[in-house]
């Protein structure tokens, strides 16, 4: 496996998968929503925040600090991260990340591996060294189509794609979302402290000089703070079935 590699190597010629392309901010449902159309369609799914979050873990580990560019450059070459099935025992447990042979799918699910994704994603040489790994895991042989969930898939990664949605909700509804999602983790953070890291990784995402958080210009807009996850799905995959039945052959 080459460092930042993607099974299946290089997409080989021929017509490119069907590119949906989710963006939105933490909370609003990407994460939940991205799997489920994924599966829906059979498509194949790369959550791009999983990478950053995987990342951070690598970085934290290795006592380079999120704001240093050459260190980080320095580290990116070496790490091997790729997404796999969910093991026989436990289908429903969503693909598992690997960093190296280590499955962190857990380790990168914490609330400073979240802000860490956020500080290390702000960093250009990052952002460039990832690209080339999004694209290849998003056009791997085989591939019908791909739904890519993250921040700027459909203004930087996949400009082109074939159908971008951004997700969005009220920031006290999002953080609402994630309060209970640690909460049954066992996580003892505060409503108001999840509140507050959620307006700061807002914030940082949205300021950053490079890629900021922003709706494609064709993006199809979904507020998700009054809709159930089941009705989500729903408007996304009849937007993509219906340009589905629209592509050439």
């Amino acid at each position: 496996m080459t460092p930042l590699a993607a099974s299946g190597g290089p997409a080989g010629s021929g017509k490119r998968p069907f590119i949906v392309a989710i963006d939105g901010p933490a909370g609003a449902g990407k994460s939940t929503a991205s799997r489920r159309l994924a599966a829906r369609l059979r498509f194949a799914m790369v959550d791009t925040g999983a990478i950053y979050r995987a990342v951070a873990l690598a970085a934290s580990r290795a006592g380079i600090a999120y704001d240093d560019p050459r260190s980080l450059a320095g580290l990116l070459p070496g790490l091997q991260i790729r997404f796999e099935p969910p093991p026989p025992s436990n289908p429903a447990g969503g693909q598992r990340v690997l960093l190296g042979e280590e499955d962190v799918s857990l380790a990168i699910r914490t609330p400073p591996m979240s802000l860490g994704a956020s500080a290390v994603s702000a960093q250009p040489v990052v952002r460039s060294g990832l690209l080339d790994l999004q694209r290849r895991l998003a056009k791997a042989p085989g591939n019908r189509g791909a739904v890519l969930e993250g921040r700027d898939i459909g203004t930087v990664v996949f400009p082109d794609a074939d159908a971008k949605f951004f997700l969005t909700a009220s920031p006290e509804v999002r953080a609402r979302r994630r309060f209970e999602e640690l909460r049954q983790k066992g996580d003892a953070s505060t409503f108001e402290e999840v509140l507050a890291e959620q307006l700061k990784r807002d914030r940082d995402d949205s300021e950053r000089p490079v890629a900021p958080l922003k709706p494609a210009p064709d993006a199809v807009i979904v507020d998700t703070s009054d809709i159930a996850i089941d009705e989500v799905v729903e408007r996304l995959a009849r937007e993509v079935e219906s340009r589905l039945a629209a592509r050439p052959r």
